[in-house]
Formats: C-alpha cells, sequence, structure tokens
C-alpha cells in the first residue's frame, strides 16, 4: 500500500487528520458521506485538502466521529478569501490537472488584467474605498500563479465573442486584456477558441462553465450566475456538462482563426474603435 505523502498545506493536514479519524472510526467514505449527507467523492476531495466542508457540513463529521467540535473549530481558521461560493473552486483550480472553461460575457479571472478586474470591481461595489478595490484585485490576480512555470494544469480557453466586443475598463484596458489572451495561447500555455456571433445559438448559450479534471479523482464541473455558483461533483451532471462543452467546441473557430480574431478585436480596441 502506498504511504500518504507529507501534508503541505494547512487544508491538507485537515484532510489528512479527517483521513487518520475517519479510519480510526472504520468508516469507508461512503460511510462518512451517509452520515454527513454528501457523495463519497466529496469526503474523498476533503480528505485530499482539495476542498473543505461547509460548517454544517463539518459539524455532522464531528459528530459522526465523535470529535467533539474539532472538525468545525478548525475549519474557522481555514476561511478563504473567495466569495462562499467560489472558495472551493479556487482550491481545486490548484490541485487541477486539466482545465477547460467557457467564458460567456467575461474574460476569465485566471487571465484577468489588473486594470480589467479593477473595472469589474467597481463596475460590481458602487460603495468602495481604493483600499478595497486594491485587495480584491489582487486576491483576484494571484490565482494566475497556475499558469507559472510547469505547463500543468493543461487550460483549454473557449470565449464567446461577447467576451472580445464587451469595452471593459475602456479601451487601452481592453487592447491589453486580449493581448494578453492573445499571447498565452501564442505560447502554447493554453488553447484558444472562440464562439462567433455567426453560430447563433449554441450548447453553453445559458452560462460559464468550467470543468476540472485530476490526477487521482473525479472531475468535477462549475457554473455561475450572479451572487451564486454552483460545483458539481455528481458523475451525470459532470458527463452532461463535458458533452455541452463538446458540442460547444464543435461549433468553435480553429485555434489559429480564434486567436487572429482576439487580435484583431484587441487592435480595434487599442485604436478607439467601436
Amino acid at each position: 500500500m502506498t504511504e500518504p505523502r507529507t501534508p503541505r498545506t494547512q487544508r491538507e493536514k485537515y484532510g489528512e487528520e479527517l483521513r487518520l479519524r475517519r479510519t480510526t472510526a472504520r468508516l469507508t467514505q461512503e460511510e462518512l458521506g451517509n452520515q454527513v449527507v454528501c457523495s463519497p467523492t466529496l469526503i474523498s476531495h476533503f480528505e485530499a485538502g482539495r476542498r473543505l466542508p461547509k460548517p454544517d457540513d463539518a459539524l455532522r463529521i464531528d459528530r459522526a466521529l465523535g470529535t467533539d467540535g474539532f472538525f468545525a473549530r478548525w475549519l474557522e481558521d481555514l476561511e478563504s478569501k473567495f466569495n462562499h461560493y467560489f472558495a472551493a473552486v479556487a482550491e481545486l483550480e490548484q490541485q487541477a490537472t486539466l482545465i477547460q472553461q467557457f467564458a460567456l460575457s467575461l474574460v476569465p479571472g485566471v487571465f484577468q488584467t489588473d486594470g480589467y478586474a479593477r473595472a469589474l470591481f467597481r463596475a460590481y461595489r458602487p460603495n468602495h474605498t481604493a483600499e478595497e478595490l486594491d485587495e480584491a484585485v489582487v486576491i483576484r490576480t494571484k490565482r494566475a500563479r497556475i499558469l507559472d512555470g510547469s505547463l500543468r494544469p493543461v487550460v483549454w480557453t473557449l470565449l464567446d465573442e461577447a467576451v472580445l466586443r464587451r469595452r471593459v475598463g475602456g479601451a487601452q484596458v481592453m487592447a491589453e486584456q486580449l493581448h494578453k489572451i492573445a499571447d498565452l495561447a501564442d505560447t502554447g500555455r493554453m488553447r484558444l477558441h472562440v464562439l462567433p456571433f455567426a453560430v447563433g445559438a449554441h450548447s453553453l448559450l445559458e452560462s460559464l462553465l468550467t470543468l476540472m479534471g485530476f490526477e487521482d479523482s473525479a472531475p468535477v464541473a462549475y457554473v455561475e450566475g450572479l451572487l451564486t455558483g454552483h460545483l458539481m461533483d455528481d458523475p451525470a451532471l459532470v458527463a452532461a456538462s463535458q458533452t455541452a462543452y463538446a458540442l460547444a467546441l464543435s461549433d468553435a473557430l480553429s485555434q489559429q482563426d480564434s486567436l487572429a480574431l482576439v487580435r484583431s478585436a484587441a487592435e480595434e480596441h487599442g485604436h478607439g474603435q467601436q
């Protein structure tokens, strides 16, 4: 049997402790999941440090394992800087070996420049301070670290043409943003495709979508709306999301044509064209 590796982060230590307490209680992941009212896949993610339980889940874990509030109290020290509905996604993003994302109207957060992100936060937060904006921008742009160094994760990015046309932050900010995306694709760091307006209706027209795959765990899918997001690990829902992504990708422009369109849109913004 392969020995578990030494946990590196507090979240991984949390997960490893959960695994140890569960095995001591002689419960399988499925049995613990039944008591926590979640899937065994989710218990697996908790134990791998990829996701954290919600407060209610942590309380049920403590009851199931007889740990007297231990996991609920520890959870309070591991609160994320991200919105509650995105916190788990931000963690999984760091562990994924494959990320396939579709953006319906905005540049995906992991690719956003400081200027683009700042313009979005200004629009989202009518009452804000400069310090609050600075902190929000730093938190968001730090996510781009997953693109540094190694070529993992493998990243596929599918953009609706609306992402290229909506001028966020002004002409120069938008031009800089699109050149950044094109540069990432040009250097091979990600695979880029665009769904042009000419396609009309397509399988992802109703929502953004992120698919993530992992080396040693089941894939997940994530969709998001205003002030809410939903992370799915149910195999049937994930499979349906993968199919929808594949259908949309089949309608997209080639990598070469997509890159040309993004560069052209960047130049149009740069010259102040509508």
